[in-house]
């Protein structure tokens, strides 16, 4: 069963229709594989609306000057803090709603017909589990849970949006464009009377459970990954330049293992040198026709 919601190609590289030749070379690669090792990034998501910080031409780094938050700038800075929360309070209803496209829903079945042996996301998104991905692990976490940087308590991200609306019964902006991690873009003037509530156990500072740059994801997670890898017979890496060292360490350690690697992606990665297979298309247009 695939999604049947179109595409959505705002924030998609131009690239050619898969060529069939490619598209065989693929259906080799899955079928010689019993135990699939998938890693995802930002551009599987892509089609479902959401945009990447990378791709030319349509990423953020190319259509603005804005960068990611930092995790040491959002720690010290309340200020920082309260930008933040302002501009993803004004994100959230659109980003909560993006529903997964044909890629997540192919590698679901992949899981389901017992191919795919583990799935690894880079993306924040949820996209996966929405999907109904279950042999998976969010590397950089999920936009969808909050916790305290103090006392460790979690809470739902739809639940903070509860606390938000509640301070700031009367507080209006107008956004200028939705971000990757699912904020959008204020004026400092829009968000200087935004109130942000802390801990409701302890007071403390309330972040979102993902991995903000400057930041390192944990020893237990990187060791349980490392894990499935080694169970695995192949890696194949789906929408990502694989920039980030945290995501691009796993493939080195796949080259080591001499597990054949194949990457699907939009553009030049930092595996394209040593790759078994590179495919320069959609991931949604390709995945399905493996």
């Amino acid at each position: 069963s695939q999604s049947r919601t179109p595409p959505n190609l705002a924030f998609v590289p131009a690239c050619q229709p898969p060529n069939p030749v490619e598209v065989q070379q693929l259906q080799h690669f899955v079928s010689n594989s019993k135990r699939l090792f998938v890693m995802t990034g930002a551009g599987i998501s892509t089609e479902s609306g959401i945009p990447d910080y990378r791709s030319e031409g349509v990423g953020l780094y190319a259509r603005t000057d804005r960068r990611p938050i930092k995790h040491a700038e959002f720690v010290r800075s309340a200020s920082v803090r309260q930008r933040y929360w302002a501009r993803n309070f004004m994100g959230w209803p659109q980003f909560s709603s993006y529903q997964p496209n044909t890629a997540h829903m192919v590698l679901r079945d992949w899981e389901n017909l017992g191919k795919l042996h583990w799935l690894v996301t880079q993306n924040v998104d949820a996209l996966h589990t929405k999907a109904g991905s279950q042999r998976l692990t969010e590397l950089h976490g999920c936009m969808h849970r909050v916790f305290c940087l103090d006392c460790g308590d979690q809470i739902l991200r739809s639940e903070l949006q509860e606390h938000f609306e509640a301070l700031n019964p009367n507080w209006k902006a107008e956004a200028f464009g939705v971000a990757p991690d699912g904020d959008v873009f204020l004026t400092d003037v829009q968000v200087r009377d935004f109130q942000v509530p802390a801990c409701r156990k302890c007071g403390g500072i309330l972040k979102p459970n993902v991995t903000f740059f400057g930041d390192s994801v944990s020893r237990e997670k990187v060791d349980f990954v490392y894990q499935r890898l080694a169970e695995s017979d192949s890696m194949l890496v789906a929408g990502s330049s694989m920039q980030v060292y945290s995501g691009y360490k796993f493939a080195l350690a796949a080259q080591e293992k001499r597990l054949p690697v194949a990457v699907l992606n939009i553009g030049p990665t930092r595996l394209d040198h040593f790759a078994t297979l590179k495919l320069n298309s959609r991931c949604g247009e390709l995945l399905p026709l493996i």
